[in-house]
């Protein structure tokens, strides 16, 4: 193990910002989390269903505070992807060899997940489950697959966001809520807010690698507490709902599609991002601490695609007791139920684990001449073989 951290480290590029790779593990961790506590699924009369316990237990509601971190990772991913378009230029890379590149190693991973889940779902419904049982558990895989082709769209389109400013993508989630919920728009007027709503951290992000943020400590503050400012005002006041993920019956989501009261919470992140860059590599310079998140960094999707499948595993193996388990089958309604949810996090951390064994190869991938080149932005060397 100390030679493992010994080599992580000394391959580590001295120009490298650690930190900004500690900040996209701890939104993965965040979101793994986040889910593991508001998503819970529930054994009734033969059937499996899901449901929220944010419906059951409302003061729960501060977790998603906590686990919510998908603006840390769109800021990350900006910052990331305006870097590398811009390192690939210089490199001469194409932007079609940068963007396949990209893109990749974001949907490598997810062809093995649905492929695993086609055949689980067949399999389920000819040993004779219910319909509405696989209809859930799919829906628990799937869903969160919205995300990614939410920042593939964000990642194609980089070049062009490195160039616009995070006040207007803002701007459109504004005028959108307005007519929306004071002019009672149509609701469908709420899915522009799925790319507007997440470009605001992404530009913010493009505009740091673009031009840096000088003064990132005035800049942190004022965008964390401007966030909280503006998001208090608007639950307290404007009638948004306190979570920041959605609520299966509530009235307003917060997430899906995004709202204003979503996109201020998540600058209010970024700026607590910002503010954490500094303390994050200080930490960072020791060894064993960034060999720990070079490793979470190199496993980050298959981490993200199959933390859904591990909960629900556990869950099955749980049923096989014969009898419904507190904080596994049970409904969510009250704190005992979520002190028992938290004995089970180990289990499914475990079951994760065996899932990350056993597909981590799909997000790597082969190497191959084409990926060095668009790599290293220079030709492979051509290997000859004799005889041939």
């Amino acid at each position: 193990m100390r030679d493992l951290v010994r080599r992580i480290d000394a391959a580590t590029p001295p120009n490298r910002d650690r930190a900004v790779d500690a900040l996209r593990a701890l939104a993965i961790l965040g979101v793994v989390l986040g889910h593991w506590l508001v998503t819970a699924l529930v054994a009734d009369s033969g059937t499996v269903r899901g449901i929220s316990p944010l419906h059951y237990f409302p003061r729960l509601a501060p977790v998603s505070w906590v686990f919510q971190t998908l603006a840390v990772f769109f800021l990350v991913g900006g910052y990331v992807g305006a870097r590398s378009h811009a390192a690939a230029r210089a490199r001469g890379v194409t932007y079609l060899q940068w963007i396949g590149a990209r893109t990749g190693r974001l949907f490598r991973p997810v062809a093995a997940v649905l492929t695993v889940w086609a055949v689980a779902a067949g399999a389920m419904l000819m040993s004779g489950a219910g319909f509405t049982t696989v209809q859930a558990l799919c829906k628990l895989v799937v869903s969160p697959l919205w995300f990614l082709l939410v920042f593939a769209a964000l990642t194609v389109a980089t070049p062009v966001l490195t160039r616009l400013h995070p006040l207007w993508p803002l701007a459109v989630v504004l005028c959108v809520d307005v007519l929306r919920f004071a002019f009672d728009g149509p609701e469908r007027l709420g899915w522009i807010n799925v790319a507007a709503g997440w470009m605001v951290p992404y530009c913010l992000g493009t505009r740091w690698a673009r031009r840096g943020l000088p003064g990132r400590p005035a800049i942190g503050w004022g965008l964390f507490l401007g966030g909280v400012c503006a998001t208090a005002s608007l639950v307290l006041f404007a009638g948004y709902p306190a979570s920041m993920v959605g609520v299966p019956g509530a009235r307003i989501s917060n997430l899906n599609p995004p709202t204003l009261a979503a996109v201020t919470f998540g600058l209010a992140q970024s700026g607590a991002a910002l503010l954490l860059l500094g303390p994050l590599r200080r930490v960072l310079r020791r060894p064993a601490a960034w060999a720990a998140v070079a490793l979470a960094n190199l496993s980050a999707m298959t981490v993200f695609l199959w933390h859904q499948t591990a909960m629900i595993a556990v869950t099955a193996l749980g049923l096989l007791t014969g009898s419904s388990l507190p904080g596994l089958h049970t409904v969510p309604d009250g704190t005992g139920w979520l002190l028992a949810r938290l004995a089970w996090l180990p289990l499914f951390a475990v079951a994760l684990l065996v899932c990350w064994a056993a597909f981590r190869a799909y997000e790597r991938g082969r190497p191959r001449k084409d990926s060095r080149i668009v790599r290293e932005g220079r030709p492979a060397r051509r290997t000859v073989v004799r005889g041939a």
